[in-house]
């Protein structure tokens, strides 16, 4: 990703000039915030790094809240920002900031190089800053992926001439860079000390949360979880973002619908994989549990358990199941099955595929209406949650986006752009609000843009905040403190970036549309309103009435 800017100019020169002989994929953008959030969309689609290219000043800071999500949601991200040399330091010269520090942080390293300006460094020292740079990035046995930073002062001139342009491409160096960058993961020494053990052959329960690594890696993970479920025979609580097939044996698709009615005889032991999925419920009913609780993460050291229950383990799954009793007599069962199987039957009559639109029942009916395989998105606030939710079995047999690592509603477009570029075709879930926070992510959409559909759930301002305890002293202030409308026309604004865009006013209408912005070369929107206050209170009253739905009802 390249930015525009004048201090910079030897670095966008160097990757132009990469970019047309072929080993650099080159994509460039006017906003460094949605720039650095589409990089984390490819980074994250990809599983390798993805650098940003800016000049100085407050062009860095405009990255943080990109760095800030890859930071914790573990994803491999390369900032290189162009600096002043030391000289034009501290002394008012023009658009000198202390950006060496921005970005530091969040991130899990910062490089420098040479303050009198990057010409004064020898090449071999280049590629060396480089590589180390890459190989932080991709994290190691124990440390996670993430962003790295890498400030590079850049002396007077900074624009190459034409000779100089083409010794970059001469330079034996530059021949072979590509190497250079190689392995991607450092390898360190495993420290990790004995797994805590948890016994498959008594009562448990597997809690998986958002998948947090390289996507490469999510294959082996997936294995693992598997092997526990065929040997224990105990329950899958997956959050749809974990990243684990539907077919799974003991996987409830409706679990935080029938979290009252999930017990035990006996304490369960919990083994929980990575963060806690969306649901202050599951939270609360982690609280009454009276058995072991363990947490693995895949190489996160940083403690993840708000709750403060389990005993964290970092060495990843895999090497925890090595260390594991693992001989495959699994439980009869989980009677939780049944009651599972018909709230999903249930949920189809409550959710029916005409009428006006709900947000619970538009999660249902898109999840079943998708073409299969095809990933989603989620924008971290309403959608995430619902899809969690109403979307069932259909919503989690499929690869599942949601950016929760800070759980901000910061790049939700830029991000899907980025995603969607790596992947091929996918939908994007948001409210309006999250939209219009990163309108700015349709520059990326022109027709030769990624093939994108974003459903947009229209809802007049936050519903996330109708779903709050938040008493309300009048409706207006609400609306003004919590909800904040907006009047932007949101298909106007599309159509103003080239984006094409439809209305949907009833569920009916629903797969002819989605087949029309599936069939559209790139990004195109589709607009649903919906009524907050409405569905606010139909999801308490579905909420309720499920207790009540049990095997045979």
């Amino acid at each position: 990703m390249l930015c525009p800017g004048s201090r910079s100019g030897s670095l966008a020169t160097a990757a132009g000039l990469l970019a047309s002989s072929g080993p650099l994929q080159l994509i460039t953008a006017i906003d460094e915030r949605s720039a650095a959030f589409l990089a984390l969309g490819l980074a994250t689609a990809g599983g390798t790094g993805v650098a940003v290219v800016t000049t100085s000043g407050t062009a860095v800071a405009n990255l943080l809240p990109a760095v800030v999500e890859a930071d914790r949601s573990s994803q491999p991200l390369l900032l290189i920002t162009a600096d002043r040399p030391f000289r034009l330091k501290q002394c008012g010269a023009n658009q000198t900031v202390n950006q060496e520090d921005f970005l530091r942080p969040a991130c899990r390293w910062c490089g420098v190089g040479a303050s009198e300006g990057l010409h004064a460094m020898a090449s071999p020292v280049v590629v060396e800053l480089a590589a180390l740079a890459w190989s932080y990035a991709h994290g190691s046995d124990q440390a996670p992926p993430g962003p790295v930073h890498l400030n590079l002062p850049v002396e007077e001139p900074i624009h190459a001439d034409l000779a100089e342009q083409q010794a970059v491409l001469t330079n034996a160096v530059m021949a072979k860079y590509e190497a250079s960058l190689l392995p991607l993961r450092r390898s360190t020494t495993q420290t990790n000390p004995d797994a805590p053990r948890l016994d498959p052959s008594r009562p448990g329960v597997v809690i998986a949360g958002p998948w947090r690594g390289l996507a490469q890696d999510l294959s082996a993970f997936q294995q693992s979880v598997r092997s526990w479920l065929l040997c224990s025979g105990w329950p899958l609580l997956a959050d749809p973002l974990a990243g684990l097939p539907v077919d799974l044996p003991g996987r409830l698709q409706h679990w935080d619908l029938q979290l009252e009615q999930l017990t035990s005889p006996e304490p369960l032991q919990v083994l929980r994989l990575g963060p806690l999925p969306a649901s202050r419920r599951l939270e609360a009913w982690l609280q009454r549990q009276v058995g072991v609780q363990v947490l693995i993460t895949e190489g996160e050291p940083r403690h993840l358990d708000p709750l403060g229950l389990s005993q964290q383990w970092s060495g990843g799954l895999a090497a925890w199941c090595a260390q594991q009793t693992m001989d495959p007599s699994p439980l009869p069962p989980s009677p939780w099955l049944k009651r599972d199987q018909a709230i999903g039957l249930w949920l189809a009559d409550q959710l029916p595929a005409e009428g006006a639109i709900s947000e619970p029942a538009l999660a249902f009916q898109l999840a079943q209406l998708l073409p299969p395989g095809l990933p989603v998105m989620l924008a971290a606030s309403s959608p995430v949650r619902d899809w969690l939710t109403w979307s069932g079995q259909a919503g989690s047999d499929r690869r599942c986006f949601s950016f929760r690592g800070a759980s901000g509603i910061d790049g939700t477009l830029s991000l899907a752009m980025g995603l969607a570029i790596e992947t091929g075709p996918m939908l994007l879930i948001t409210g309006d609000l999250a939209l219009l926070h990163d309108s700015n992510g349709w520059l990326h959409g022109q027709s030769d843009g990624p093939p994108l559909v974003v459903l947009l759930i229209d809802n007049g301002g936050g519903g996330i905040f109708q779903q709050l305890p938040i008493e309300q002293a009048s409706p207006q202030r609400f609306e003004a403190l919590f909800a904040m409308p907006q009047s932007v026309n949101p298909i106007a604004l599309a159509a103003a970036h080239g984006v094409p865009g439809r209305s949907i006013a009833v569920i009916d209408d629903l797969p002819e549309a989605l087949a029309w912005g599936l069939a559209q070369p790139g990004p195109v929107l589709l607009r649903v309103c919906t009524d907050r206050n409405a569905d606010a209170a139909f999801r308490r009253k579905l909420r309720l009435a499920a207790q009540n739905v049990g095997p045979g009802v």
